[in-house]
């Protein structure tokens, strides 16, 4: 111990821009029935401070209907955590932003290119962060 503060990014933004190349994330939402923290593992993308997933298996999700019934949630990003308030999106611009965001980080995705079935279909889910 040198007696100085941690060091750590003084604003969200720079600390979700340095966790952005991390694979997985992981989002607990709470059970709309059992009322209980759903943790999952997923892909996601980041904008600023807006967290974008992807539901392939669209409203079906259990992670997804729990987001319908309460969107307030909570995400680690590496050893990180923040608050967050999920929502759907609804925005043609902020849609193609998400889909280019994951297309593009998990399969290797350029402008020009077509989306896979999955980056062209999914839910597209976002969640405005917050440090914890």
């Amino acid at each position: 111990m040198t007696g100085q503060p941690e060091s750590r990014p003084q604003n969200i933004t720079t600390l979700l821009a340095d966790l952005a190349g991390e694979e997985y994330c992981y989002v607990t939402t709470t059970g709309r029935v059992s009322g209980h923290p759903h943790k999952i593992e997923i892909w996601f993308g980041i904008q600023n401070n807006s967290l974008y997933l992807l539901s392939g298996g669209g409203d079906r999700s259990d992670w997804v209907k729990n987001m319908r019934t309460n969107p307030l949630v909570s995400v680690r990003i590496a050893a990180h955590t923040f608050a967050g308030s999920s929502r759907f999106v609804q925005d043609k611009q902020e849609d193609g932003v998400a889909r280019r965001l994951l297309a593009a980080k998990y399969q290797d995705w350029r402008p020009g290119q077509s989306f896979s079935d999955w980056a062209l279909t999914a839910l597209p889910v976002a969640i405005d962060l917050q440090r914890v």
